[in-house]
């Protein structure tokens, strides 16, 4: 957990779905060492490929959740707070899918 210049707690978004967003994670990170494997024994190219859509596509998931989770928490928050605040989260949330958009 990190803390603001005020030194009050920052709570992620994702708090409440923490453990499930590991277990994905985790999930993930399982397949992308079976991909390896894959590759160590020489996979047939396309059955490679195959597996390496369906891990962007998990993590394409992943992301969309903490996407969805900040901008219900964090945005909300910082809307609440003030104008100022609220345009600085917005501007972020702009960012982050551009950065997913061009991955």
């Amino acid at each position: 957990m990190t803390t603001s210049p005020a030194a009050e707690p920052v709570v992620p978004g994702y708090s409440e779905t923490k453990d499930a967003h590991l277990r994905r994670l985790k999930r993930i990170e399982g397949q992308v060492r079976g991909i390896a494997r894959m590759v160590e024994n020489d996979t047939y190219c396309i059955d490679v490929l195959t597996q390496v859509s369906a891990v962007t596509r998990a993590l394409q998931a992943v992301s969309l959740g903490l996407l969805e989770e900040h901008v219900a928490h964090c945005v909300v928050d910082a809307a609440r707070e003030s104008d100022e605040a609220a345009a600085e989260k917005v501007d972020e949330v702009i960012a982050a899918v551009t950065r997913l958009v061009r991955s």
